[in-house]
């Protein structure tokens, strides 16, 4: 099982970045997908959850409004375009699949926002 996280990246305020989570090893169509952050030093943050369906989760209010979680269960990918990033620093981004039975995590990608 691989989840990999790409499209990370150093981005100025009120910018936007699109990052993707390429999924392997495991029937993809049938597992909820999240997407997390974590600065450092702080707790892990729930973003956007999309389940297998394509129905989404509401977003957490931090992101609301500016985040789109998707996916592709064609090409065993999700991704999170961001919009209007706001100057919180860097946080690391991780994808998070899951079922009923188990779930799986990918490394994350680095994601700056800062002018």
């Amino acid at each position: 099982v691989q989840l990999v996280e790409s499209g990370g990246d150093l981005v100025q305020p009120g910018g936007s970045l699109r990052l993707s989570c390429d999924c392997r090893g495991f029937t993809f169509s049938r597992f909820g997908v999240s997407w997390y952050r974590q600065a450092p030093g702080k707790e892990r943050e729930l973003v956007a959850t999309i389940i297998s369906s394509g129905s989404r989760s509401p977003y957490a209010d931090s992101v609301k409004g500016r985040f789109t979680i998707s996916r592709d269960n064609a090409k065993n990918m999700a991704y999170l375009q961001m919009n209007s990033l706001k100057p919180e620093g860097a946080n690391v981004y991780l994808c998070n699949a899951r079922n009923s039975l188990c779930g799986y995590w990918g490394r994350g990608a680095q994601v700056a926002v800062s002018s």
